[in-house]
């Protein structure tokens, strides 16, 4: 009996030292750390370029190097603010450089183009690419770009063909992108050696813009591997570089939401965030956070200004339609959903395109045609966890359980990148 007596007494002493030792180890955010940077002024728009841009953009005497200035700056305040117009004025000026350019035409259909795919209009974008190809000076860039336009149209042996052909240790532009490809087969671990090798490069380099990209990036990537800590180190490092950063700022309360669950911090950091920076995107975070503290009045709001942005600014194009059919099949308009997925399959046929136009199918009823869009087109084609969660929910709505037990592990894995949302979700399959 007192054997028995002092094994009832130890194992629940051994369970609290190791709780006790976990709570110790495990990662914490201070907010000391960031505070500073949540009271960081937003940019201005007061470039010496906007004023030439409202004097001469109409007049044919235009310096061209101006316009590639002009088009610059509002690329970084559109970076920094996330007003869509400053996007579409780039787009302005670098249509009318392209059209007065006698020399470096090349340069400014290729800026143009990248412009393109920031507005989700890719096909386009690979058009210009083309284009820029036959005054054949930049070769390299272009193929880089061409390699950039493939990837997000879904074509991977094209894209891994232009990234054969640029292939260079030493060069930032193909450790990124080498990187990026890696990601996408599903190796992590190469993908982050290479993004490493890409930052030491920037780091050498003293180039803030390549900095602040690598810090960024390199972060994501390290919170998808676990490695919580590097990843909150780097963002405080991109924003020591620029205390601006809204991206830095929304990993941070990434991962005060989905690491620790302190939605209240979380919630902080973002309408910090939001009173410099109109983005859209950070509406739908904001509802996801209130549903996590299950504050519906909030996350209804948070919805309603979401959808009051977009839905009502036709400047944003196709930039949000994978938001929107996020946003669409929450309110259960499902067949708006099933539509808005069709045109993003004809925009883009990548497979997390046909993920949600299978997804939209799925809460229309349709499951087996949605359980044929799966095996066709999503698995085996990508590693990216939310897409694996769609094609988790139409197996089981199949009845195909042994493959939902497959997946469930490995989304399990991906939980700190789905957020408790879904990983709650992700528990039910």
């Amino acid at each position: 009996m007192k054997t028995i007596k002092f094994h009832t007494i130890l194992m629940p002493m051994i369970l609290f030292l190791v709780s006790c030792q976990q709570q110790e180890t495990e990662f914490k955010t201070n907010r000391q750390d960031y505070d500073i940077y949540l009271a960081a002024a937003p940019a201005k728009a007061t470039s010496k370029y906007f004023q030439l841009w409202d004097d001469k953009i109409k007049s044919d005497s235009v310096q061209l190097l101006s316009l590639g200035n002009v088009a610059s700056e509002y690329n970084r305040f559109f970076s920094g603010t996330g007003n869509i117009q400053y996007l579409k004025d780039a787009e302005r000026s670098l249509k009318k450089a392209v059209e007065i350019a006698a020399v470096g035409k090349a340069g400014y259909l290729r800026a143009l183009a990248r412009n393109y795919i920031s507005q989700h209009r890719f096909r386009e974008a690979l058009e210009l690419a083309e284009k820029a190809r036959s005054f054949g000076s930049g070769v390299n860039e272009t193929q880089s770009l061409l390699f950039d336009v493939h990837m997000e149209l879904g074509n991977y042996d094209l894209a891994n063909q232009y990234l054969d052909s640029i292939q260079n240790m030493s060069d930032f532009g193909y450790l990124i992108r080498v990187a990026k490809w890696n990601d996408y087969k599903g190796d992590l671990d190469t993908a982050i050696q290479f993004m490493e090798k890409a930052t030491a490069r920037a780091e050498s380099s003293k180039n803030k813009g390549l900095l602040l990209w690598s810090y960024t990036n390199l972060g994501d990537f390290y919170g998808h591997a676990g490695r919580i800590e590097e990843s909150y180190n780097l963002y405080l490092r991109a924003l020591h570089i620029d205390p601006q950063n809204a991206y830095a700022k929304k990993s941070i309360a990434w991962i005060v939401y989905s690491h620790e669950r302190n939605g209240r911090e979380a919630l902080r950091i973002l309408d910090s965030i939001m009173q410099k920076n109109q983005s859209p995107e950070y509406y739908l975070l904001k509802a996801e956070i209130a549903d996590f503290m299950n504050n519906d009045m909030l996350r209804v709001q948070a919805l309603d200004d979401y959808y009051k942005i977009v839905g009502n600014n036709p400047q944003y194009g196709d930039m949000y339609n994978a938001y929107n059919l996020d946003f669409l099949l929450e309110m259960d308009v499902e067949q708006k959903a099933y539509k808005l997925a069709q045109e993003e399959v004809n925009n883009r046929p990548t497979p997390e395109s046909y993920g949600w136009l299978a997804y939209s199918l799925l809460h229309m009823g349709e499951k087996k045609k949605a359980l044929e869009l799966v095996e066709k087109h999503v698995m085996g084609a990508t590693f990216e966890p939310a897409i694996l969660h769609q094609a988790a929910e139409v197996y089981k709505a199949n009845g195909l359980m042994e493959k939902v037990r497959e997946l469930k592990q490995e989304l399990l894995e991906a939980a700190y990148e789905l957020g408790p949302i879904k990983e709650a979700q992700i528990a039910g399959l």
